[in-house]
Parts: C-alpha cells; sequence; structure tokens
C-alpha cells in the first residue's frame, strides 16, 4: 500500500496571509513535527512508499524529510499552482494515483490518533472514509453522511438528502486502485479548464455520489482524540486537548 499527502497549500486561515509562516505540516507538537508523525503513523501499518505534494516552502519540507530520515520512502510531487485550489494537488500527485495500488490518501494538517488508520484500513477491498459523530455543528466541517450503510453525502453545506448517519469527515481516505485512478480522472475536470479553485473534496464527491471508483464505506472512529489545524485556536485545543490523549 502506498500513502499520498497534500501539503502544498499555504495556510491562509491559519496564518493570515503571512508568506513568511511555515507550512503547517511543519507545526511541532511536543518536540515533533506533524510531518514526522505521519510518516511514523505510516510505516507502522505498513505503507512502503509516501508521496508527497509541496509548493508553499516546499523547500523546508524536503529539508524536514531529510532530518528525519525518510527521503527514502518519500516520491516528491511539485505543485507550481499551489495557490489555486487544492484539487490541484490531487492533480499534480495522479501519477502515483494511477499506478493501480491501494492509496492511504491523507491532508497533512491533522493531528491524530494512528488508530485512525488501523480501523481504515480493516475493510478488506474497500475505500473507506473515517468518520466522527460527535462534532460541532456549522459550516466548517466536511460531512459525511450516510443512508443505510451508503454514502449519500459528502461537503460542508450537504444537499438535502435522506440520511441515518452523519459524522465529520477527518480529512483521510484509504483508497483502492480502482477508486485512486477515478479520483485522478475526476481531478483532472477540475485542474485541466475547470473548476481550478475546487477543493478536492468535490472531485471525491463526484464519486461517491456516481458510483464510480467502486463500493465506498464510512469508518466510525467517534471517541478517537484527532484535530484538523485550520485556525489558531485548534493548535491550542491540539495542545491542551488531543496531545494529551494520544498513545504514548
Amino acid at each position: 500500500m502506498k500513502a499520498l499527502i497534500l501539503a502544498a497549500g499555504v495556510g491562509a486561515r491559519l496564518f493570515g496571509g503571512d508568506d513568511k509562516a511555515s507550512p503547517k505540516s511543519l507545526l511541532r507538537f511536543a518536540g515533533k513535527s506533524l510531518m514526522a508523525r505521519h510518516i511514523e503513523n505510516l510505516v507502522s501499518v505498513g505503507v512502503d512508499e509516501i508521496g508527497l505534494v509541496l509548493g508553499y516552502h516546499e523547500e523546508e519540507i524536503k529539508a524536514e524529510i531529510d532530518i528525519i530520515g525518510a527521503a527514502d520512502r518519500v516520491r516528491l510531487f511539485h505543485n507550481p499552482r499551489f495557490r489555486e485550489g487544492s484539487v490541484v494537488s490531487m492533480w499534480t500527485a495522479r501519477d502515483l494515483l494511477k499506478e493501480g495500488d491501494d492509496v492511504l490518501f491523507m491532508d497533512a494538517d491533522v493531528l491524530y490518533d494512528p488508530t485512525i488508520l488501523d480501523r481504515m484500513i480493516a475493510p478488506s477491498g474497500m475505500t473507506s472514509f473515517p468518520y466522527n459523530r460527535e462534532f460541532e455543528a456549522g459550516d466548517e466541517p466536511v460531512k459525511f453522511m450516510l443512508q443505510e450503510s451508503r454514502p449519500v453525502e459528502f461537503r460542508k453545506v450537504p444537499d438535502k438528502v435522506s440520511y441515518d448517519t452523519v459524522g465529520e469527515w477527518v480529512g483521510f481516505i484509504r483508497m483502492t486502485g480502482e477508486f485512486a485512478a477515478a479520483v485522478a480522472d475526476q481531478a483532472r475536470k477540475y485542474a485541466v479548464g475547470g473548476d481550478v479553485h475546487a477543493p478536492y473534496e468535490d472531485a471525491v464527491r463526484d464519486l461517491l455520489l456516481n458510483g464510480a471508483g467502486g463500493p465506498a464505506v464510512g469508518v466510525d472512529i467517534t471517541g478517537l482524540p484527532w484535530i484538523e489545524i485550520d485556525f489558531p485556536e485548534d493548535i491550542e485545543r491540539a495542545e491542551k486537548e488531543i496531545l494529551p490523549a494520544l498513545p504514548a
């Protein structure tokens, strides 16, 4: 199994447009960067190749990869259009996505319990989406919605659909080779002549709603500690609540 981490963005909501700030994936908690934690966790679940899409201050992330001794595991993709939507970063890694392997896809700005990865990998031959049923309502969380275990919606502001389960999506996807190839093709429709400012979630949602890419399931990770770091207050919560709850 391979992994793909998107780490090209500028973190505008966190840093307020300060182009001197380091990338979010280099935020350190208990002395260890998010990037170092990702790589450590991925290796622990058997990932042998990690694709990394870089753009904003990419030289800093490359230096961190060298410092932690992971250069032999990492495959770099350069996104020169990193100020556009994250769907462009997804398209940038199309070669990895279309190689036929299962892909553990991850946002780079999440501090989390690695048990989440174990649960995602468990469903054999299925694309899986981890979700947390205990979340604060509003337009910020990406909602993953199911009806009788079938995904029916995936976006921040969902359409009106019938559902019996809803949770906040964690920012990770375990993709089968079929789904990974399909999402690369779908991302192209946005990144090449389409809505280049779209988030990659739009391309993923297209597949979920039209059934392309094969079957997909939700994985309930409610109760496990995690946080996506988008705003300054998220850093404080990560340090005070999430970090102490992580396994040693």
